[in-house]
């Protein structure tokens, strides 16, 4: 079952004389969902690291391998915040392949990811799929938007998933205790997040993105595992993206070739 995404008909702008973070992405992962300003972004990032979609592509495999995981460990109800452009599987598509009564809300604030809501809602019969278009850097909005509680139960566990979204808040330790702060003993966060630790390139990635408008915040393993105060951080704790239950069969890589690291923690 599908809920019908906010303002489905209410004129949307889409910002296209300045680059967006996940249309930027959406570009780089060979996307069609992206304007000149987002193009123009991603060509300069690329040249100062080509590696960079091989870092993007990590984190994807990543997230799913988060989603298997966190279903695994009994999650049925899931809030993705910072979405982005939907891009086949997406998060609904791996968790309701093996629970196909989960529940899931996407959360983002790209005016286009609105425009592309339908791809998200299409899930199966027996769960239920929203989306809401909210910034994390309000989590009091988020919280208290009617849609999240038509469709989480928040005195059940949720799974709560920030996947590669966190470098674009200043003060993410405060965004991820609001988010966490309502939900039940039991639930989890699951985060990747750029750091200046791996790539060399990392940094000068970062001076890029902000110099266009997109302000990005390095975290070193320290700050990323202050996120985890007061939960219960999983094995193996906080690692670069290809270390986090590497699935069979996965090629190595060298922590350099990503800027991120990854980790899933339980709220006692």
């Amino acid at each position: 079952m599908s809920d019908a995404p906010q303002d489905r008909n209410a004129p949307v702008d889409l910002q296209t004389d300045r680059p967006h973070s996940a249309r930027v992405y959406d570009y780089i992962m060979g996307g069609k969902d992206n304007f000149a300003a987002d193009r123009e972004t991603a060509a300069t990032v690329l040249a100062g690291w080509p590696g960079l979609r091989t870092s993007m592509l990590a984190n994807r495999a990543c997230m799913h391998r988060m989603a298997r995981h966190l279903t695994g460990l009994g999650m049925r109800q899931f809030i993705d915040v910072g979405t982005g452009i939907p891009s086949s599987p997406n998060l609904h598509e791996v968790v309701q392949e093996t629970a196909p009564d989960a529940r899931i809300v996407y959360v983002d604030n790209d005016p286009i990811v609105l425009t592309h809501a339908r791809a998200l809602l299409t899930g199966t019969p027996e769960g239920r799929i929203a989306y809401i278009q909210a910034d994390m850097r309000a989590p009091e909005t988020l919280l208290a938007d009617a849609t999240l509680h038509q469709v989480i139960d928040l005195s059940r566990p949720v799974a709560l998933t920030v996947i590669a979204t966190l470098q674009f808040v200043e003060h993410a330790r405060q965004v991820v205790e609001a988010l966490l702060r309502p939900l039940a003993s039991g639930s989890h966060l699951a985060i990747t997040i750029p750091t200046g630790d791996l790539a060399p390139e990392s940094e000068r990635l970062a001076r890029e993105y902000t110099g266009r408008g997109i302000p990005m915040y390095l975290r070193g393993r320290a700050e990323v595992e202050r996120l985890f105060t007061g939960l219960e951080l999983l094995d193996p704790g906080v690692v670069p993206m290809p270390r986090w239950h590497p699935a069979p069969g996965d090629e190595p890589l060298p922590d350099t070739a990503t800027n991120m690291y990854a980790a899933v923690g339980r709220k006692p």
